[in-house]
């Protein structure tokens, strides 16, 4: 993750500028793909803190287009890989290969050296390979034969999992989910917008060959990310996020202990610092050089869905996750 230093104010020049790229990107982004209003949220606010989302949705809501979109609007390099069960951390991190001519091995590189690379059904690769990704992930390099090769800035992992197959899947451990900034789930599209992804589809929005002009570059998403980090967080709103994330510690002195009662692991301070850089991501992306504490709880199921454990007792009553979020929203005073 950024750091989340404030270096010091946004200068109003410097906020019109941001305001012009996040505009740029959200309408190539839009030119693409249909709806999917808080899919693109969630990646802009990635994409602007240098973190890493997971994606949980059923097939086909346009989550491999949403990332190569987002990809082709800033000239960034993308790379996708499809997880299946023999799937090798080299695959992925990349590997050293005899090379006869010159008598000698040399170094390729794997498709984690991309600046946005689409992992798809993470779930459903081994446990040492998806260790090997999340290492790449918290390290922002790779080790191949001993020699480090740093991974291209700037960086981001958007990782899917198919909630319907269980079946050959290898479920993320606890500890590797809390590496993920974000967690978004996404939902169908509307009639209305299903009916304008056919009307495109016939238009011929989809073929190859229609891929959007790069609307920003990589260079002003690096800005882009350094005028994040200096957007003003109050000190009451960080009490505010430190309190949210004590609650999901002690829940049963602040929430319904029925509830309580189905936590059995709250959440870590990564889900504090998340909170911190998440919500300066939002508030640029709204035009404001400060945070409020609506965009703090406009975030707080995409922080904390993954960093929660629950107990079986939640799965065998049917209880979600995002039920016993609201209650702890609700049960830390406003700021």
């Amino acid at each position: 993750m950024l750091p989340t230093t404030v270096s010091s104010r946004i200068e109003p020049a410097e906020l019109e500028r941001a305001q012009r790229i996040v505009g740029s990107i959200s309408r190539s982004f839009e030119s693409k793909v249909v709806g999917q209003a808080r899919l693109r949220e969630t990646l802009l606010i990635s994409l602007m803190t240098g973190g890493h989302v997971l994606l949980e949705s059923v097939p086909g809501l346009a989550k491999t287009t949403a990332a190569q979109t987002l990809a082709d609007s800033i000239s960034a390099l993308f790379h996708r890989i499809q997880c299946t069960p023999d799937l090798l951390p080299s695959d992925i991190v990349g590997t050293q290969i005899y090379d006869a001519a010159k008598g000698s091995f040399v170094t390729q590189l794997g498709p984690v050296h991309a600046n946005i690379v689409l992992l798809d059904e993470i779930n459903r690769s081994s446990a040492k390979t998806q260790s090997a990704m999340l290492e790449a992930m918290q390290e922002r390099q790779t080790t191949i034969g001993g020699q480090v090769h740093p991974l291209p800035q700037p960086f981001m992992v958007m990782a899917t999992q198919n909630p319907i197959e269980q079946e050959g899947t290898y479920q993320l451990p606890e500890a590797q989910m809390d590496r993920f900034m974000l967690k978004d789930v996404l939902d169908y599209p509307s009639p209305v917008e299903e009916a304008e992804v056919i009307r495109r589809i016939d238009a011929g929005v989809f073929l190859a060959g229609s891929t959007p002009h790069p609307v920003a570059t990589l260079d002003e998403v690096r800005a882009l990310q350094a005028t994040a980090r200096k957007v003003y967080l109050d000190p009451a709103l960080v009490n505010y996020i430190v309190g949210l994330v004590y609650v999901t510690r002690h829940a049963g002195a602040y929430i319904d202990p029925k509830l309580a009662g189905l936590i059995e692991f709250g959440a870590s301070p990564r889900a504090s610092i998340a909170f911190t850089q998440t919500a300066r991501a939002l508030a640029l992306l709204q035009g404001r050089d400060h945070v409020i504490p609506e965009d703090v709880k406009a975030l707080a199921e995409r922080v904390l869905r993954h960093r929660i454990i629950l107990g079986f007792e939640a799965v065998a009553e049917n209880i979600r996750v995002e039920k016993i979020i609201a209650a702890i929203v609700d049960s830390v005073q406003t700021p």
